[in-house]
Protein backbone atom coordinates (compact mmCIF):
# COMPACT_ATOMS: atom_id res chain seq x y z
CA UNK A 1 0.00 0.00 0.00
CA UNK A 2 2.84 2.43 0.86
CA UNK A 3 4.40 1.71 -2.54
CA UNK A 4 1.12 2.46 -4.30
CA UNK A 5 0.80 5.76 -2.46
CA UNK A 6 4.33 6.76 -3.44
CA UNK A 7 3.86 5.76 -7.08
CA UNK A 8 0.65 7.78 -7.18
CA UNK A 9 2.71 10.90 -6.38
CA UNK A 10 5.95 10.05 -8.20
CA UNK A 11 5.21 12.26 -11.19
CA UNK A 12 4.34 15.18 -8.92
CA UNK A 13 7.57 14.74 -6.93
CA UNK A 14 9.63 14.59 -10.12
CA UNK A 15 7.99 17.83 -11.24
CA UNK A 16 8.78 19.57 -7.95
CA UNK A 17 12.41 18.40 -7.95
CA UNK A 18 13.02 19.22 -11.63
CA UNK A 19 11.69 22.77 -11.27
CA UNK A 20 13.88 23.38 -8.22
CA UNK A 21 17.00 21.82 -9.75
CA UNK A 22 16.72 22.20 -13.52
CA UNK A 23 18.25 18.74 -13.88
CA UNK A 24 16.43 15.55 -14.82
CA UNK A 25 19.16 13.32 -13.38
CA UNK A 26 19.24 15.21 -10.08
CA UNK A 27 15.43 15.20 -9.91
CA UNK A 28 15.40 11.42 -10.30
CA UNK A 29 17.96 11.14 -7.49
CA UNK A 30 15.77 13.33 -5.28
CA UNK A 31 12.74 11.12 -5.94
CA UNK A 32 14.77 8.01 -5.09
CA UNK A 33 15.99 9.54 -1.82
CA UNK A 34 12.41 10.58 -1.03
CA UNK A 35 11.31 6.98 -1.57
CA UNK A 36 13.94 5.73 0.88
CA UNK A 37 12.75 8.19 3.51
CA UNK A 38 9.12 7.25 2.83
CA UNK A 39 9.88 3.54 3.09
CA UNK A 40 11.50 4.08 6.49
CA UNK A 41 8.80 6.18 8.13
CA UNK A 42 5.92 4.94 10.27
CA UNK A 43 3.05 5.65 7.88
CA UNK A 44 0.55 5.63 10.72
CA UNK A 45 2.10 8.91 11.89
CA UNK A 46 1.66 10.60 8.49
CA UNK A 47 -1.64 12.47 8.29
CA UNK A 48 -1.26 13.70 4.70
CA UNK A 49 0.96 11.54 2.49
CA UNK A 50 1.04 14.01 -0.41
CA UNK A 51 2.08 16.93 1.80
CA UNK A 52 4.68 14.79 3.56
CA UNK A 53 6.23 13.61 0.29
CA UNK A 54 6.35 17.11 -1.19
CA UNK A 55 7.96 18.37 2.00
CA UNK A 56 10.64 15.67 1.94
CA UNK A 57 11.34 15.99 -1.80
CA UNK A 58 11.56 19.79 -1.58
CA UNK A 59 14.02 19.71 1.32
CA UNK A 60 16.20 17.12 -0.42
CA UNK A 61 16.08 19.21 -3.63
CA UNK A 62 17.08 22.40 -1.79
CA UNK A 63 20.08 20.66 -0.22
CA UNK A 64 21.08 19.19 -3.58
CA UNK A 65 20.71 22.59 -5.29
CA UNK A 66 23.11 24.16 -2.79
CA UNK A 67 25.63 21.44 -3.59
CA UNK A 68 25.01 21.72 -7.34
CA UNK A 69 25.53 25.50 -7.27
CA UNK A 70 29.05 25.01 -5.89
CA UNK A 71 29.78 22.53 -8.69
CA UNK A 72 28.47 24.91 -11.33
CA UNK A 73 31.00 27.55 -10.30
CA UNK A 74 33.67 25.45 -12.03
CA UNK A 75 31.45 24.48 -14.99
CA UNK A 76 33.04 25.09 -18.40
CA UNK A 77 31.09 27.77 -20.27
CA UNK A 78 27.41 28.69 -19.72
CA UNK A 79 25.24 26.25 -17.76
CA UNK A 80 21.72 25.51 -19.02
CA UNK A 81 19.01 23.33 -17.47
CA UNK A 82 18.55 19.84 -18.86
CA UNK A 83 15.74 19.58 -21.42
CA UNK A 84 12.63 17.90 -20.06
CA UNK A 85 10.27 15.95 -22.29
CA UNK A 86 6.61 16.97 -22.18
CA UNK A 87 3.64 15.36 -23.80
CA UNK A 88 1.75 17.16 -26.59
CA UNK A 89 -1.47 16.48 -24.66
CA UNK A 90 -3.20 19.88 -24.42
CA UNK A 91 -4.36 19.60 -20.81
CA UNK A 92 -0.98 18.58 -19.46
CA UNK A 93 0.81 21.11 -21.65
CA UNK A 94 -1.29 23.91 -20.17
CA UNK A 95 -0.37 22.71 -16.70
CA UNK A 96 3.35 22.51 -17.44
CA UNK A 97 4.18 25.28 -19.87
CA UNK A 98 4.42 28.26 -17.55
CA UNK A 99 6.74 26.58 -15.08
CA UNK A 100 9.07 24.42 -17.17
CA UNK A 101 9.79 26.83 -20.03
CA UNK A 102 13.54 26.80 -20.49
CA UNK A 103 13.74 30.60 -20.45
CA UNK A 104 11.99 30.69 -17.07
CA UNK A 105 14.27 27.99 -15.64
CA UNK A 106 17.27 30.05 -16.75
CA UNK A 107 15.90 33.06 -14.85
CA UNK A 108 15.24 30.89 -11.79
CA UNK A 109 18.95 30.02 -11.73
CA UNK A 110 19.53 33.55 -10.42
CA UNK A 111 17.35 32.95 -7.33
CA UNK A 112 18.72 31.64 -4.06
CA UNK A 113 17.86 27.99 -3.32
CA UNK A 114 15.20 29.02 -0.78
CA UNK A 115 13.69 31.65 -3.10
CA UNK A 116 13.57 29.14 -5.92
CA UNK A 117 11.88 26.47 -3.81
CA UNK A 118 9.32 28.93 -2.49
CA UNK A 119 8.63 30.25 -6.01
CA UNK A 120 8.17 26.73 -7.40
CA UNK A 121 5.93 25.51 -4.59
CA UNK A 122 3.76 28.61 -4.71
CA UNK A 123 3.64 29.47 -8.42
CA UNK A 124 3.72 25.97 -9.92
CA UNK A 125 1.87 23.98 -7.28
CA UNK A 126 -0.12 26.64 -5.42
CA UNK A 127 0.78 25.32 -1.98
CA UNK A 128 -0.43 27.43 0.96
CA UNK A 129 2.22 29.56 2.62
CA UNK A 130 1.80 27.66 5.88
CA UNK A 131 2.97 24.43 4.18
CA UNK A 132 5.77 26.14 2.27
CA UNK A 133 7.02 27.72 5.51
CA UNK A 134 7.29 24.25 7.01
CA UNK A 135 9.29 23.05 4.00
CA UNK A 136 11.86 25.86 4.09
CA UNK A 137 12.01 26.24 7.88
CA UNK A 138 10.92 29.89 7.97
CA UNK A 139 7.99 31.72 9.49
CA UNK A 140 4.96 32.22 7.31
CA UNK A 141 5.64 35.97 7.16
CA UNK A 142 9.25 35.39 6.09
CA UNK A 143 8.09 32.87 3.51
CA UNK A 144 5.69 35.40 2.02
CA UNK A 145 8.58 37.85 1.73
CA UNK A 146 10.72 35.20 -0.01
CA UNK A 147 7.87 34.54 -2.43
CA UNK A 148 7.37 38.22 -3.22
CA UNK A 149 11.09 38.80 -3.75
CA UNK A 150 11.36 35.77 -6.02
CA UNK A 151 8.21 36.64 -7.99
CA UNK A 152 9.29 40.27 -8.49
CA UNK A 153 12.72 39.14 -9.68
CA UNK A 154 11.32 36.56 -12.09
CA UNK A 155 8.71 38.95 -13.49
CA UNK A 156 11.42 41.53 -14.07
CA UNK A 157 13.82 39.15 -15.82
CA UNK A 158 11.70 36.56 -17.64
CA UNK A 159 11.19 36.95 -21.39
CA UNK A 160 7.72 37.93 -22.53
CA UNK A 161 6.22 35.32 -24.84
CA UNK A 162 3.76 36.99 -27.19
CA UNK A 163 3.90 34.38 -29.92
CA UNK A 164 1.29 31.64 -30.26
CA UNK A 165 2.22 27.99 -30.43
CA UNK A 166 1.68 27.54 -34.16
CA UNK A 167 3.89 30.54 -34.94
CA UNK A 168 6.62 29.30 -32.63
CA UNK A 169 6.66 25.97 -34.43
CA UNK A 170 6.63 27.64 -37.85
CA UNK A 171 9.59 29.86 -36.94
CA UNK A 172 11.45 26.87 -35.49
CA UNK A 173 10.94 24.99 -38.77
CA UNK A 174 12.11 27.98 -40.80
CA UNK A 175 15.14 28.31 -38.50
CA UNK A 176 16.04 24.66 -39.17
CA UNK A 177 15.66 25.09 -42.93
CA UNK A 178 17.70 28.28 -43.05
CA UNK A 179 20.47 26.96 -40.79
CA UNK A 180 20.79 23.56 -42.43
CA UNK A 181 20.45 24.96 -45.93
CA UNK A 182 23.00 27.73 -45.49
CA UNK A 183 20.33 30.35 -46.27
CA UNK A 184 22.09 33.41 -44.86
CA UNK A 185 19.40 35.92 -45.81
CA UNK A 186 16.63 33.69 -44.48
CA UNK A 187 18.49 33.22 -41.20
CA UNK A 188 19.13 36.94 -40.73
CA UNK A 189 15.45 37.67 -41.42
CA UNK A 190 14.44 35.44 -38.49
CA UNK A 191 16.76 37.00 -35.91
CA UNK A 192 16.27 40.18 -33.91
CA UNK A 193 19.09 42.72 -34.07
CA UNK A 194 19.95 42.04 -30.42
CA UNK A 195 19.66 38.23 -30.59
CA UNK A 196 21.78 36.23 -28.15
CA UNK A 197 22.96 32.63 -28.34
CA UNK A 198 23.69 30.68 -25.17
CA UNK A 199 25.40 27.33 -25.72
CA UNK A 200 26.05 24.68 -23.07
CA UNK A 201 28.74 22.19 -24.06
CA UNK A 202 30.08 21.70 -20.53
CA UNK A 203 33.61 21.30 -21.87
CA UNK A 204 32.49 18.02 -23.46
CA UNK A 205 31.25 19.31 -26.81
CA UNK A 206 32.56 21.98 -29.18
CA UNK A 207 30.67 25.07 -28.11
CA UNK A 208 31.18 28.82 -27.49
CA UNK A 209 32.47 29.47 -23.98
CA UNK A 210 30.70 32.83 -23.79
CA UNK A 211 27.26 34.12 -24.69
CA UNK A 212 27.19 35.42 -28.27
CA UNK A 213 25.38 38.72 -28.81
CA UNK A 214 24.28 40.50 -31.95
CA UNK A 215 22.87 39.28 -35.23
CA UNK A 216 26.11 38.86 -37.17
CA UNK A 217 28.02 37.13 -34.35
CA UNK A 218 25.21 34.60 -34.00
CA UNK A 219 24.91 34.09 -37.76
CA UNK A 220 28.66 33.53 -38.12
CA UNK A 221 28.56 30.84 -35.45
CA UNK A 222 25.49 29.09 -36.87
CA UNK A 223 26.86 29.02 -40.40
CA UNK A 224 30.23 27.73 -39.17
CA UNK A 225 28.77 24.73 -37.34
CA UNK A 226 26.40 23.73 -40.14
CA UNK A 227 29.14 23.32 -42.74
CA UNK A 228 30.40 19.77 -43.32
CA UNK A 229 33.73 20.68 -41.68
CA UNK A 230 32.06 22.35 -38.70
CA UNK A 231 29.72 19.41 -38.21
CA UNK A 232 32.59 16.92 -38.36
CA UNK A 233 34.51 18.91 -35.73
CA UNK A 234 31.48 18.98 -33.45
CA UNK A 235 30.87 15.25 -33.87
CA UNK A 236 34.52 14.51 -33.14
CA UNK A 237 34.33 16.58 -29.95
CA UNK A 238 31.66 14.21 -28.58
CA UNK A 239 33.44 11.08 -29.81
CA UNK A 240 31.38 10.43 -32.95
CA UNK A 241 33.88 10.32 -35.80
CA UNK A 242 31.54 8.00 -37.71
CA UNK A 243 28.04 9.44 -37.55
CA UNK A 244 26.39 9.07 -40.96
CA UNK A 245 25.07 12.62 -41.02
CA UNK A 246 22.84 14.79 -38.85
CA UNK A 247 19.05 15.03 -38.92
CA UNK A 248 16.99 17.81 -37.35
CA UNK A 249 13.64 16.92 -35.76
CA UNK A 250 11.07 19.12 -34.00
CA UNK A 251 9.63 17.73 -30.80
CA UNK A 252 8.00 18.88 -27.56
CA UNK A 253 10.40 19.84 -24.74
CA UNK A 254 9.84 22.03 -21.70
CA UNK A 255 6.32 22.86 -22.75
CA UNK A 256 7.14 24.07 -26.24
CA UNK A 257 8.60 23.18 -29.65
CA UNK A 258 12.33 22.44 -29.71
CA UNK A 259 14.78 21.19 -32.29
CA UNK A 260 16.67 17.94 -31.76
CA UNK A 261 19.91 17.18 -33.56
CA UNK A 262 19.96 13.41 -34.13
CA UNK A 263 22.87 11.31 -35.40
CA UNK A 264 23.24 7.52 -35.44
CA UNK A 265 19.96 7.20 -33.52
CA UNK A 266 21.22 9.41 -30.71
CA UNK A 267 20.20 12.92 -29.62
CA UNK A 268 23.33 15.05 -29.69
CA UNK A 269 21.90 18.55 -29.30
CA UNK A 270 18.77 20.47 -28.39
CA UNK A 271 17.93 23.96 -29.63
CA UNK A 272 15.18 26.03 -28.02
CA UNK A 273 14.11 29.47 -29.26
CA UNK A 274 12.69 32.48 -27.42
CA UNK A 275 10.52 34.37 -29.89
CA UNK A 276 8.96 37.82 -29.53
CA UNK A 277 7.23 39.98 -32.15
CA UNK A 278 7.92 37.29 -34.73
CA UNK A 279 11.70 37.45 -34.22
CA UNK A 280 14.09 35.11 -32.44
CA UNK A 281 15.39 36.90 -29.34
CA UNK A 282 17.40 34.09 -27.73
CA UNK A 283 18.76 30.77 -28.96
CA UNK A 284 19.52 28.15 -26.31
CA UNK A 285 21.79 25.34 -27.53
CA UNK A 286 22.33 22.31 -25.30
CA UNK A 287 25.17 20.08 -26.48
CA UNK A 288 26.68 18.61 -23.31
CA UNK A 289 26.28 14.86 -23.99
CA UNK A 290 25.62 14.20 -20.29
CA UNK A 291 22.40 16.22 -20.62
CA UNK A 292 21.21 14.28 -23.67
CA UNK A 293 21.36 10.80 -22.15
CA UNK A 294 17.72 10.71 -21.03
CA UNK A 295 16.38 11.83 -24.41
CA UNK A 296 15.37 9.54 -27.25
CA UNK A 297 14.62 10.60 -30.84
CA UNK A 298 10.92 10.66 -31.75
CA UNK A 299 9.87 7.44 -33.45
Amino acid sequence: MSTEIFEEHRRLLTGVAYRILGSVADAEDVVQETWLKWAGVDHATVEDAKAYLIRVASRVAIDRLRWARSRRESYVGPWLPEPFGTTPDAAERAELTDTVELALLVVMETLSPLERAVFVLREAFDLPFSEIAEVVGRSEAATRQLAKRARDHVNDKRPRFDTDRATRRDITERFIDASAGGDLEGLIALLSQEVTLVSDGGGKARSPLKVLSGQMNVVRFLTSVTTAEGMDKFMASIGMQEHGGLEFVITELNGGPAMLGVAAGRVISVVSLVISDGKIETIYVMANPDKMEHLTPPS
